[in-house]
């Protein structure tokens, strides 16, 4: 079985300022193409079975400068939809929320287009990417391009964990994890790398 490569896009405006950046796609900034660049060292002598970005040009772009080709795109490696929280910190929120917890709570519905999302709804795609990687990953390795907090719930689900879990998954930008297997079962095998 080969091991499952995760790839935190690079850094955007919103990221470097700590705005929740779900479903506005937003560009990388200049030290996001480099984040995303220093990622291809970490990867080039690696051959993937399959490579999988968000549809979002944050993550399709990081792909690009990390030098990974035949890239597919997947609906449901989109970040969080974070509905009346799009563009907006966490800070800001507690101003009003004081007990908010994105893990436990979720979101309220947002604008037209942002309805929100809960734990559970992005458990569940993240479940789908799983399901729809498994036959790759039994041929060899496999990445995905995608953002934090989807990426943190996915990890929690290969895990077997809930998706309340990706709680405990720091994240940063143009960062690299791996998750593999030990006597059978998923395990972490590295963490939040960056070049």
């Amino acid at each position: 079985m080969g091991e499952l490569v995760l790839v935190r896009h690079g850094q955007t405006e919103w990221s470097r300022v700590g705005r929740h950046t779900g479903r506005t796609d937003l560009p990388l900034t200049e030290e996001g193409e480099r984040q995303a660049g220093a990622v291809r060292p970490m990867l080039e002598d690696r051959e993937f079975a399959l490579v999988l970005t968000s549809p979002l040009d944050r993550a399709v772009r990081t792909a690009e400068f990390a030098g990974l080709e035949g890239a597919e795109t997947h609906p449901d490696l989109v970040e969080w939809d974070y509905g009346a929280y799009e563009g907006i910190t966490t800070a800001e929120i507690h101003r009003n929320t004081p007990d908010w917890n994105l893990w436990t709570d979720g979101v309220p519905p947002g604008a037209k287009g942002f309805p929100g999302e809960g734990p559970q709804q992005v458990g569940a795609r993240a479940d789908r990417v799983l399901d729809h990687l498994a036959p790759a990953l039994e041929s060899g390795d496999v990445v995905l391009v995608a953002h934090s907090h989807l990426l943190r719930v996915l990890t929690a689900r290969r895990l077997g964990l809930p998706p309340s879990g990706g709680a405990l998954f720091r994240l940063d930008t143009g960062s690299v994890s791996t998750l593999g297997t030990e006597h059978g079962r998923p395990v972490l095998t590295s963490w939040n790398r960056s070049w």
